[in-house]
């Protein structure tokens, strides 16, 4: 293996894990598997502000970040929901992430920032509809930088 894609690969493998978790996090709130809503069992009711959008969030971006499609921007929307959750849920309760039980929050936060910043890779389905486009001799999409 090429030294050089070695840091393309663990970037790829990092947002494959990280969409699948964060897509968990949603499928167990929206239809009440793995646990549920923080581990009831039950599935969070339709339209309750802010568990309900949460998990959509978390369900659509976890997909989106999983699959290489529109990485950035569902990566920047993930971030700012963990962000969200965690100065109005969990900082209340304490400053430091220990003291509060935040440390999810704040890891998933951060984690999607990061893959905002690095883009999806190569594995990604972003990377592969820009190389058709530029075979098609199409103009590629206006990034926002």
């Amino acid at each position: 293996m090429n030294p050089a894609r070695i840091p393309d690969l663990v970037t790829t493998l990092f947002r494959l894990v990280l969409g699948l978790l964060f897509a968990f996090h949603g499928v167990a709130s929206l239809f009440g598997v793995f646990g549920g809503n923080r581990g009831s069992g039950e599935a969070i009711t339709v339209g309750t502000w802010p568990g309900w959008y949460a998990a959509v969030i978390q369900f659509a971006g976890g997909l989106l970040v999983l699959s290489g499609l529109a990485t950035r921007v569902a990566a920047i929307i993930c971030s700012g929901s963990m962000a969200y959750a965690y100065f109005v849920v969990h900082q209340p309760d304490g400053l430091l992430p220990l003291n509060n039980g935040g440390e999810t929050a704040a890891l998933f936060c951060w984690s999607f920032l990061l893959i905002a910043a690095l883009g999806p890779g190569r594995l990604s389905l972003d990377h592969m509809l820009t190389r058709r486009r530029a075979r098609a001799g199409l103009p590629e999409p206006a990034v926002v930088s």
